[in-house]
C-alpha cells in the first residue's frame, strides 16, 4: 500500500509525494507563502499541519488536508520573529512552540484544533535570547534554530546557534522560565538536540561535531560524555554549513539496538552528503558508518513505515528526494526509490 509523503521546502510549496515501495511520485502541491522549510502535524489531527515560512517577516500558516490529500491553507499568523527556520517547530495539543533564527527569539502561539478556523489563538509570548560566539559571520548574536519540549523532564530546550548553548525552560504559573543553560566550546553552533536514555545529544553545526551529556534533572548540571566529529573527513575549515540533522528513533522489535543519524551537508566528494550513524548504547558515542547519499546540501530527514524502517532525506541543492531503509539492524542504510525532480526539500512528514 503507497504511502504519501508531504515535503517542505525553499520554494513556495509544501510538495506531496507517493511512496509505494521502489518508487516516489510527486502528486499535487499546496502554494503556503515563501520558504515553507519547516512542517509539523498537529498531535491528535493528522489532517491539520504546520508550515514555518522562513522568511523576514516569519510567518507559520495551517494547512488542512481532506480524505483525497488535497491541502489548502486555512489561517496564517506572525511567527513573533524572523526566519524560522528548519528544526524549528514544536506542537501540543495546545500550543505552538517556535524558534525564529534570525532574530534570535522563541514564540509560544496558542492553537486550537477544533471549531472553525483560524486554529492560531491570540495571547503569543516571546521570549528573546541574547548571546554572541567567535565565527564572525553566524554568532554575532543569537540564533534560536531548535526548540524541543520533552514532557517527562518539564523542560524546553532551545538550542541557540549564535550563543553556542542550549537553554533549559522550565513551565511556571504558565509562563516558560529559563532555569539554566548547557555551555559549548566556542565557535560550536549547536543546532539540534535529542534526548534518549537519559542522555542529552546535541548537533554542532559550526564544527560539525555531535556532543553526548549525562542529562539529570534540574537543579543538578550535564556533564560531557563523549565528542565526536560527524565526519570522517571533514573540509578543512573555515566552513559554514556541515552537520544538519540529528535522529534518534525509538528501539523497537525490528530494531533492538539504539542508533543515532546525522545528516551532513556541503561534501565535497562526487558521492554526495552523507548520513552518519553512530553507536550511542551505555556511553558510547561511535562512528560506525557513513553513507553517500548523491544528495547536494542534505538537511532534513525523517523515519517513517513499520518500525521506523524508512528514511526519507533530501538534497537543498540537488539530489531531489530519496528513500532509504535501515538494514543490518540499523547500522546501514540501502536505497529504495528516488525522485530528482523534487526541488529544494528541506524537511518531511510521513502521512
Amino acid at each position: 500500500m503507497a504511502k504519501r509523503i508531504l515535503v517542505a521546502s525553499y520554494t513556495h510549496s509544501v510538495q506531496a509525494l507517493s511512496f509505494d515501495g521502489s518508487t516516489l511520485t510527486a502528486l499535487a502541491p499546496v502554494e503556503v507563502g515563501f520558504h515553507p522549510s519547516w512542517i509539523e502535524f498537529h498531535p491528535s489531527d493528522p489532517s491539520l499541519v504546520f508550515a514555518a515560512l522562513e522568511q523576514t517577516e516569519g510567518k507559520v500558516v495551517a494547512i488542512k488536508y481532506d480524505e483525497h490529500g488535497n491541502g489548502t491553507v486555512v489561517a496564517e499568523t506572525t511567527s513573533g520573529g524572523a526566519d524560522p527556520c528548519q528544526c524549528s517547530l514544536e506542537v501540543t495539543e495546545n500550543r505552538l512552540f517556535v524558534a525564529n533564527y534570525s532574530s534570535g527569539n522563541i514564540s509560544i502561539i496558542p492553537i486550537t484544533s477544533t471549531g472553525t478556523p483560524p486554529y492560531f489563538l491570540p495571547g503569543a509570548v516571546v521570549t528573546q535570547l541574547y548571546g554572541s560566539g567567535p565565527h564572525p559571520d553566524r554568532q554575532q548574536s543569537s540564533h534560536a534554530h531548535h526548540v524541543a519540549l520533552h514532557t517527562r523532564l518539564g523542560e524546553l530546550l532551545v538550542a541557540d546557534l549564535g550563543a553556542d548553548r542550549v537553554f533549559r525552560f522550565t513551565e511556571e504559573n504558565d509562563a516558560w522560565i529559563l532555569q539554566a543553560q548547557v555551555r559549548f566550546d566556542p565557535g560550536s553552533g549547536p543546532r539540534h538536540t535529542a534526548i534518549h536514555d537519559g542522555a542529552l545529544y546535541t548537533l554542532l553545526e559550526l564544527s560539525s561535531e555531535i556532543a553526548k551529556h549525562t542529562f539529570p534533572g534540574l537543579p543538578a548540571e550535564p556533564k560531557l560524555i563523549a565528542k565526536r566529529s560527524t565526519m570522517v573527513n571533514p573540509p578543512a575549515a573555515p566552513h559554514d554549513m556541515l552537520a544538519a540533522e540529528l535522529l534518534i528513533p525509538e528501539p523497537n522489535a525490528s530494531f533492538p539496538t539504539p542508533y543515532a543519524y546525522v545528516s551532513n551537508r556541503n561534501n565535497p566528494s562526487e558521492q554526495g552528503d552523507t548520513i552518519s550513524i553512530f553507536r550511542i548504547e551505555g556511553d558510547a558515542l561511535d562512528l560506525v558508518a557513513e553513507i553517500p547519499t548523491g544528495l547536494k546540501h542534505l538537511r532534513g530527514m525523517v523515519f517513517g513505515g513499520p518500525d521506523n524502517r524508512l528514511l526519507v532525506a533530501g538534497g537543498a541543492n540537488g539530489g531531489g528526494v530519496k528513500v532509504f531503509e535501515r538494514i543490518e539492524g540499523g547500522k546501514a542504510l540501502n536505497e529504495l526509490a528516488a525522485n530528482s525532480s523534487v526541488e529544494a526539500p528541506t524537511g518531511f512528514l510521513w502521512v
